[in-house]
């Protein structure tokens, strides 16, 4: 029986992560626009070096996304690849600097084939998202021969999962509403599926698991 996370248009679902990656930079391109401005129309210098350090920091915070899409959307390194989880680290922590979430980045493969790659860092975002108050995230991931053990543990104040995402990620649900929000769990399923692996969930007190292994 086709899983019907697969059933989803192909243009629809590039519509739907170029939303995403979007909606993503939106904020810090904006705030780069507006610095700009007050440059253009400001003369007290405390003012100018305020927008200065706007656009620095939203600047950052920009190319940090882009950066993080780049592995976690695009088709770096193209067909048959492997990603360098050294690089993967360094946009993880870029992403994440000016986040509520730190990172704990303890990936011991030193490269993984683009698709578990692009799987992990997928997952790192639904892990983050669960603890917007503030927390820890926890990055494990090994490799063994052709099999690929990925954990991340994310711990914080009422660390949980959005609703409805567990059962995208692992009982073949399709989100409803499907929209840029919603697409993340479910280009992760499909990034899962692709790569021959499983995803697992466990959630405690102010603690979320996600797991993925290898199943072939």
């Amino acid at each position: 029986m086709q899983d019907p996370r697969t059933s989803i248009d192909p243009l629809e679902l590039a519509a739907l992560i170029a939303s995403r990656v979007c909606h993503d930079i939106i904020s810090p391109v904006g705030a780069i626009t507006n610095g700009l401005e007050v440059l253009d129309e400001e003369r007290d210098e405390s003012m100018r070096e305020f927008a200065m350090d706007l656009i620095r920091r939203s600047a950052a915070q920009a190319s940090a996304k882009l950066q993080f899409a780049r592995l976690a959307f695009g088709a770096s390194g193209g067909a048959g690849a492997e990603i360098d989880m050294q690089e993967a680290g360094r946009c993880a922590a870029a992403l994440l600097e000016r986040d509520k979430a730190e990172l704990d980045w303890q990936v011991t493969a030193g490269m993984l084939p683009k698709g578990e790659a692009k799987l992990l860092m997928n997952l790192l975002i639904l892990a983050a998202n669960t603890v917007a108050r503030g927390g820890v995230v926890h990055v494990n991931a090994s490799r063994d021969g052709q099999e690929t053990v990925i954990r991340l543990v994310a711990e914080g104040d009422r660390a949980k999962l959005s609703a409805g995402v567990g059962e995208v990620l692992t009982a073949g649900a399709m989100p409803n509403p499907l929209d840029a929000h919603a697409v993340q769990p479910l280009y992760a399923a499909m990034l899962a599926n692709e790569a021959g692996m499983s995803i697992t969930l466990s959630e405690e007190e102010d603690r979320v698991i996600i797991g993925a292994r290898s199943t072939t």
